[in-house]
């Protein structure tokens, strides 16, 4: 049994989740939020990068599944969001979690079955697969969601003998 760490990144808010990787299916551990308030950007950071070593150290995963940060709209926004996914990275790695990246479209077309899913698709998904009664927050539930889609990648590769084959440029390398 393997615990995952799923990570949402998010300058003001970064989402959380903790799911146990049975080999038959995931169960749910933690999930919550990192709140780093309004403050200059470098005590936010900072805030990302206690939080994540703080989840780290109470459920000790030994894996963990991120977010890719997309280009959106506004470029300021897409830079903090990459400063707050960078924290989040050099905290599972100093901790020597082996940490891994998936696009959005990647998780929801693992968690709900298409790649065009809203967040409301995916967190009623993450309930139904992690049988929860109440709804996590939106920042949990895609943290959760982080942490399945890695969990499910993980399985497929067993039975191929690729477990330890690394991904690169979206192609599997040995």
């Amino acid at each position: 049994m393997t615990l995952v760490l799923g990570i949402d990144p998010g300058s003001r808010i970064t989402g959380y989740g903790v799911v146990r990787d049975t080999g038959r299916g995931c169960e749910y551990v933690a999930s919550g939020c990192i709140r780093t308030g309004s403050g200059e950007l470098r005590d936010r950071l900072q805030a990302v990068y206690r939080g994540v070593c703080e989840v780290i150290r109470l459920h000790g995963p030994v894996t963990m599944g991120i977010e890719q940060v997309f280009m959106a709209r506004n470029p300021d926004s897409a830079l903090k969001l990459g400063q707050a996914r960078g924290a989040a990275i050099v905290a599972a790695a100093e901790q020597g979690l082996e940490v891994y990246e998936y696009t959005a479209s990647q998780v929801k077309q693992a968690i709900a079955g298409t790649g065009a899913a809203d967040k409301q698709q995916v967190q009623m998904m993450v309930m139904h697969l992690l049988k929860l009664i109440q709804k996590p927050q939106i920042d949990a539930s895609d943290a959760l969601a982080i942490a399945l889609c890695h969990a499910h990648h993980q399985q497929s590769l067993v039975p191929h003998g690729l477990l330890g084959a690394r991904r690169r440029s979206g192609r599997l390398r040995l």
